[in-house]
């Protein structure tokens, strides 16, 4: 898998890479947009890890450019925290927005979200100890046996293994799983996942719930 990271901050750019080669990713690297136009025109690349603030080309002005012609994921890594921005960039086409200064782990397990989302990294299932999430089946088992889960905790379940110890608020679990011209409100993720917690018996403490944020997904890693 083939990373592309533009920011014209030289430390930056070596420490993200540093991060993505250790788990197998090429990285490719740009200065500003005008420079990442060119790689784009020489290399086929599965995701862009894209700053906001630079010279000659900023990063709107090159993500309004690439969408234009290319479906490629891309994720905004900057300092600016203005809802303004967020809005902006989600409206161009961007899959994540993550701001400085920034956890690289976190933003590597958002460049796998986001490539497992788009089918670049999809396995056919997940299994944990009893757990089984067949993808193709679209079927959900514990201890061998299906559990019956509605449609959007399905969504949920799988959203939430896809972002495995990312905390999601309810506003992106609200706008991936509902879509953002849906009118409900917090309560509704709160029951969906009392619900999914309960059909996930046993499991059901994997989807933890973040003070003042959202839930997450952890899973104890087995020895």
């Amino acid at each position: 898998m083939k990373l592309l990271i533009v920011d014209d901050e030289k430390l930056i750019r070596d420490v993200i890479k540093t991060y993505a080669e250790t788990e197998n990713f090429e990285a490719l690297e740009a200065e500003n947009g005008l420079e990442a136009l060119d790689v784009l025109k020489k290399e086929k690349v599965d995701l862009i890890i894209l700053d906001i603030m630079m010279p000659k080309m900023d990063g709107m002005t090159f993500l309004e450019e690439i969408k234009k012609t290319k479906n490629i994921p891309v994720i905004i890594l900057s300092a600016r925290n203005e809802e303004y921005d967020k809005l902006r960039g989600f409206d161009l086409g961007t899959d994540d927005y993550l701001t400085k200064p920034f956890s690289p782990k976190e933003l590597i397990a958002r460049i796998k979200a986001i490539l497992k989302r788009t089918g670049k990294m999809t396995p056919n299932s997940y299994e944990y100890k009893g757990l089984k999430i067949d993808y193709p089946g679209h079927s959900v088992y514990i201890d061998s046996k299906e559990i019956k889960l509605t449609l959007k905790e399905y969504e949920l379940l799988c959203y939430f293994v896809l972002n495995e110890n990312i905390a999601l608020s309810r506003e992106q679990l609200l706008n991936k799983i509902w879509g953002y011209d849906f009118y409900g409100d917090d309560r509704t993720i709160d029951t969906h996942v009392k619900m999914l917690r309960n059909n996930l018996g046993p499991y059901r403490n994997i989807i933890q719930t973040v003070r003042g944020v959202g839930y997450k997904f952890v899973v104890e890693n087995e020895k």
